[in-house]
């Protein structure tokens, strides 16, 4: 039976500025499987760290931050969750992160213990599961790889570039999340995001058409990360 958070979170929220995917299915002919839509407005707690971890979650619009705060007070965002993304599978039984929504969400949810029975009894379930825990293990890689740059050039261009891949963009990008966001995934400051992102500029490797509307220079983005 589908789970109803309707009671939960009742406000319909859209976003135009937010990216979107028009599939709702998560895993494609198996009705057993149909989750419950929900929504969540800017900055609004998914779940917390602590919290059982019951449910997971199907970005279909909007976008996803998950994060700690360390013990110094600073939050560390771990992961970012784009449209498609299926967040909230934990290897234990409760939550390690904290998961918000950056902007205008809709998410489809799900019962963590049906989708393990349902791929326990089915392999081509199994097998997306598979694909979907080799994606996110790659994007946390990534994340390694990002954070052991010596440069915040070279960890701020690859990010762009790897969120427009991410984004299906092949030019302009609408980024969801803010440069505050992408300081503490990066594990920069504020400052130097901007200006680095006005660097970047500068060198000719994006153009900005306002606060998170950019166009990459894919060649001269990657030259720059590559240098």
């Amino acid at each position: 039976m589908a789970l109803d958070t309707a009671a939960l979170h009742p406000r319909a929220v859209e976003s135009a500025s937010c990216p979107s995917l028009h599939d709702g299915d998560l895993f494609a002919g198996c009705p057993e499987l149909i989750g419950s839509p929900s929504t969540f407005a800017r900055d609004e707690e998914i779940y917390g760290e602590d919290e059982d971890a019951e449910f997971v979650y199907k970005v279909m619009t909007g976008a996803v931050r998950t994060y700690k705060i360390l013990g110094d007070g600073r939050r560390q965002i771990t992961g970012f969750h784009l449209p498609g993304d299926l967040f909230g599978f934990e290897p234990g039984e409760v939550r390690g992160h904290t998961a918000e929504a950056i902007c205008d969400t809709r998410v489809v949810v799900f019962r963590r213990r049906q989708i393990e029975r349902v791929a326990a009894a089915r392999a081509e379930v199994a097998v997306q599961l598979w694909g979907l825990a080799t994606r996110d293990l790659s994007q946390a890689q990534h994340h390694m790889l990002l954070l052991g740059r010596g440069s915040a050039q070279e960890r701020v261009a690859a990010f762009l570039l790897a969120v427009g891949e991410r984004l299906g963009s092949t030019g302009s990008v609408a980024l969801p999340m803010t440069r505050r966001d992408i300081a503490d995934y990066l594990g920069l400051t504020l400052e130097t995001v901007s200006r680095t992102i006005s660097q970047l500029e500068g060198a000719g490797a994006l153009v900005r058409a306002g606060a998170r509307q950019v166009t990459l220079r894919r060649g001269r983005m990657r030259r720059l990360t590559e240098e």
